[in-house]
């Protein structure tokens, strides 16, 4: 089990979760006749899988990916029967996957030491239109 100290460094405080959401409230009106932008930080995976997709061609950048897959998280969320399913799915090749487990201890190591050693992330640059 894992100390306080330990827990307290991987987590929002209860401090950080209410500015998020006084922030939120606060930008609200703002972002519902706005929009509203953000940056993203996505682990080496994520960030991997979004630039294939904008190398083949699927997305102009990683801007719109997160705004269509948001836009499909969005219109996925009344269903819940979908969701249960996908969930269940997920679930069930993670529990057919015939790779032996590791112990949390070891995993949580693992996680630790990529997350020291980690370099710099890359940085999309939005480039302005050309005028023809």
């Amino acid at each position: 089990m894992k100390s306080p100290e330990a827990a307290a460094e991987e987590w929002p405080s209860a401090e950080e979760k209410a500015r998020n959401v006084a922030q939120a409230i606060a930008l609200r009106e703002q972002a519902k006749a706005g929009g509203l932008r953000f940056s993203v930080y996505l682990p080496p995976g994520l960030a991997e899988w979004l630039l294939g997709l904008v190398e083949k061609g699927t997305f102009i950048d990683p801007s719109e990916a997160v705004f269509v897959l948001l836009q499909e998280a969005q219109e996925l969320e009344p269903h819940h029967d979908l969701r249960r399913e996908l969930l269940n799915r997920i679930l069930q090749a993670a529990e057919n996957d015939p790779r032996p487990g590791s112990p949390a201890e070891e995993v949580f190591r693992r996680i630790k030491e990529k997350l020291a050693s980690r370099p710099e992330p890359a940085v999309w640059e939005k480039h302005t239109p050309v005028s023809a």
